[in-house]
């Protein structure tokens, strides 16, 4: 009983094929049925191949602070605005700096341009501020109307997480509210007190005590700034809090809705944007509603735990704490008790809304702020040129790669033809797939990579085949050779491949823009040569051996042992001289 398990198939041998045709068959069914469910039935092209959008932004310092627009700071922020716009996947944008003050961004067009350019344009620095007061985002005239009359149409009431608040200050009292939200800054311990010394609204921090004649100057000035102050019209949205410093009270605006706003009388900033560690939007387990989680640094948690802990005693509109970039309010969140380290924003968010906050918190806070120069609609006729010619070479380029095949393997051509077909077929599924899942976008380094990749497939054919070959040059038949070559094939495979995908994976993390769509594209092909060797080529080789065109040798199957110049088959030989040998002697 021992004999017949000494000969039989090496451990690793493939005995059912039929199994990992099928799975690949299922999995190529299932990936194209997606692309088609899905609508997204083409690649989406950078900027180089599709044309798109690019920014030019100019760095601005405040006075005295020339020397703020420094390399160190351009740099800082280059990266920050990479990762906004790229905050909602592999989107390609390009961010760059050119000069000594200015940054280009180049978006790809089916970005979501639109969006893109609001994270690139929302580049100032990120303030966390109590809300005193609240109101109708258009301007109120002066008191000349009996006092229970509105000033506007009252807008609904804003949960917690949404970006405004119902108005609270009609027309003829609005100038009372202002002046007493305004002595609430001064130091009288009130929702608006800092957290730490150097926040705190003291006289130091304001300049004077609201009962000198400069302080009352002051509040008279913001009082009329924030009734005069129409939130509907763009130009004074924008100019609304420029040139405020963080330890001042300041006026803003916040879009409680698409179209409607709410303009709002800010204290000073108790947090700044550059305490917040890390924010990120998800799924509330109890509510199953969208949600941002935040977390501060130490010195941030010490602030916004106190902040939190005097809001809470308030009510409404001053529970809230507004979180406010450049000089817009982008949510104001009411606060029902005392947090830390880690805070939650819940209120009316959907996935994009809640996503939206989360980028502009984690990335808001910027060295520098920066206006922009100009907007320019990029064509991609020189890329389409450039992609023409990189097809027609790539075409080229596989067009002699299945002539040497043909000529050189014969038969054994068909599988490695069949095996490129399934490669590109998944490839370009993978490609369409993953442009709305991630961002990903095809440029021309992309499409180089995806040449590459051609010759790093038909490599591991190549080392099979030939694994193949020796064992037929060595005596074996056909059936026997294939699976004793495997396993030495598989070992040399999977070592290339390793080495292909680990420089790709080095060379997407060390560089940006245009380069990490070629270490992509490469490392994707890379691990998809893996699977369909082992899914595709060796079971689909295991097949073929069993017919009479290939296991017999055929000269044209490219596995014909006389061509090959096999050895004779040593062992019968041996076995034969033996067995004549013994019954003389006998």
């Amino acid at each position: 009983m021992a004999a017949p398990k000494k000969g039989r198939r090496p451990a690793g041998g493939q005995s059912r094929p039929g199994r990992a045709l099928a799975l690949i068959l299922i999995a190529m069914v299932a990936l194209t049925g997606g692309m088609f469910a899905s609508g997204h039935t083409t690649p989406r092209l950078g900027i180089d191949l599709a044309g798109g959008t690019s920014i030019t932004l100019k760095a601005k310092a405040d006075p005295g602070q020339e020397s703020a627009v420094n390399e160190t700071n351009m740099n800082t922020a280059v990266g920050i605005i990479e990762r906004r716009v790229n905050g909602l996947g592999v989107s390609e944008a390009e961010v760059q700096t050119q000069g000594r003050e200015n940054i280009i961004v180049n978006i790809p067009r089916g970005t979501n341009e639109k969006q893109a350019r609001e994270q690139v344009g929302t580049t100032a620095q990120l303030y966390f501020r109590p809300v005193l007061t609240v109101a109708d985002g258009a301007p109120q005239a002066p008191a000349a109307k009996p006092s229970g009359t509105p000033s506007a149409k009252p807008s609904s009431s804003a949960s917690a997480g949404t970006k405004s608040a119902t108005p609270t200050a009609t027309a003829t009292s609005q100038g009372r509210v202002v002046s007493e939200a305004l002595k609430a800054t001064n130091p009288t311990p009130t929702a608006s007190s800092s957290a730490t010394p150097k926040a705190s609204a003291t006289p130091k921090a304001t300049g004077t005590p609201t009962a000198t004649p400069s302080a009352d100057a002051s509040t008279l000035a913001l009082q009329e700034k924030f009734s005069k102050l129409n939130c509907l019209d763009p130009k004074q949205r924008t100019a609304a809090g420029e040139r405020v410093k963080p330890t001042e009270p300041t006026v803003a605006c916040g879009e409680e809705a698409p179209g409607q706003w709410a303009k709002y009388l800010l204290g000073p900033a108790e947090v700044d944007g550059r305490d917040v560690d890390n924010a990120k939007a998800g799924l509330d387990q109890q509510t199953g509603q969208w949600v941002v989680d935040m977390e501060f640094t130490d010195s941030g948690s010490k602030k916004f735990q106190s902040i939190t802990g005097k809001l809470a005693q308030q009510t409404d509109p001053q529970n809230r704490f507004a979180i406010v970039l450049d000089g817009e309010v982008v949510s104001a969140p009411s606060v029902r008790q005392t947090l830390s380290a880690n805070a939650q924003i819940s209120g009316s968010f959907n996935q994009q809304s809640a996503q939206d906050l989360g980028n502009i918190l984690s990335y808001g806070a910027l060295p520098l702020a920066f206006e922009t120069q100009s907007v320019d609609t990029v064509t991609a006729a020189l890329g389409g040129d450039q992609l023409e010619a990189g097809l027609i070479a790539g075409a080229i380029g596989l067009g002699l790669v299945i002539i040497y095949l043909v000529v050189y393997y014969r038969g054994l051509s068909l599988i490695a033809i069949a095996s490129l077909g399934v490669s590109a077929l998944l490839t370009y599924v993978l490609m369409a797939l993953l442009g709305p899942a991630i961002g990903f976008a095809l440029n021309l380094p992309a499409v180089c990579g995806a040449i590459v990749a051609i010759g790093i497939t038909a490599d591991s054919f190549i080392v099979y085949f030939e694994r193949v070959r020796d064992e037929l040059r060595e005596g074996r038949t056909l059936r026997p050779a294939v699976e004793r070559a495997w396993p030495r094939a598989r070992r040399t495979i999977l070592v290339s491949d390793f080495v292909s995908f680990l420089a790709a994976a080095v060379l997407f993390i060390v560089t940006v823009g245009k380069v990490q769509g070629f270490a992509f594209t490469l490392g994707l092909t890379t691990l998809l040569d893996i699977v369909v060797v082992f899914l595709f080529t060796k079971p689909l080789m295991t097949l073929l051996a069993r017919t009479k065109f290939f296991g017999n040798g055929h000269p044209w199957s490219g596995l014909d042992p006389k061509r090959l110049g096999a050895k004779p088959p040593l062992r019968r030989s041996r076995r034969v001289s033996s067995a004549t040998v013994d019954p003389k002697e006998a």
